[in-house]
């Protein structure tokens, strides 16, 4: 009289869930934001602000992750692999600073974005969220072997990393607030705007023969910022 039971114990099986793939799924790691003593900045000024921000009024600011930071108590982990490095600002726009400085291209530019892999100030990955003159969002790499400092390599060695697929950035007014968000996993990297995909692709070979801390950058905007990391 075991037909019933084995019966009834495989239809049981057949409507119970499917086990994850690899066994039990991971928990999570808790990384957090960093605040303003977290931060280094190289060029320009980092005010911290209520709520754990900081801001920002001078027309060029660059800063990096200070080394030797840890996890704190936020989680922020990539969507997919768990290699993926993942770097998120969050800012609101308060508008054009009230000093203008051009570029050293002479171009006059407002954006705001994300350093990956900032070795220093002549070998970096820079994922970018262009206000003016032309609104879009741009990857691109600065590379040059053997030197490290901005007055040696000025803006030599850009280069724009050409997207596998783009979408949509949304125009920027001044009060609103929105996330920036790069996950790099090895070559392949994806950026986000607000939850969606606005750019995919691979970057250069030549930008994993560099590496260092994530940061931001800032040109003659206002913003008060918050950026969060994986270690």
């Amino acid at each position: 009289m075991m037909g019933r039971p084995l019966l009834l114990a495989s239809l049981l099986g057949l409507l119970a869930p499917p086990a994850p793939p690899g066994g039990a799924m991971k928990k999570t790691r808790e990384d957090g934001p960093l605040t303003a003593k977290r931060m280094k900045a190289t060029q320009g000024k980092l005010e911290p602000v209520a709520g754990g921000r900081l801001r920002i009024e001078d027309p060029k600011v660059r800063a990096v992750v200070s080394t030797g930071e840890g996890p704190t108590t936020r989680g922020l982990r990539a969507t997919e692999g768990e290699e993926a490095r993942v770097a998120e600002l969050r800012f609101t726009y308060l508008g054009a600073t009230r000093e203008q400085k051009p570029l050293q291209s002479g171009e006059l530019r407002r954006q705001v974005g994300l350093k990956l892999r900032a070795r220093d100030g002549c070998n970096v990955v820079y994922v970018m969220w262009r206000l003016e003159p032309k609104a879009g969002l741009v990857v691109s790499m600065k590379y040059n072997p053997g030197m490290s400092r901005s007055d040696d390599c000025g803006n030599g060695g850009y280069r724009t990393v050409k997207p596998r697929s783009t979408g949509a950035v949304p125009g920027l007014e001044p009060g609103s607030s929105h996330t920036l968000r790069a996950e790099l996993q090895g070559a392949a990297l994806k950026v986000q705007v607000d939850g969606s995909t606005v750019w995919e692709g691979e970057l250069p070979a030549e930008a994993l023969t560099f590496d260092g801390p994530v940061g931001l950058r800032t040109d003659n905007g206002r913003f008060d910022v918050e950026l969060l990391s994986t270690p």
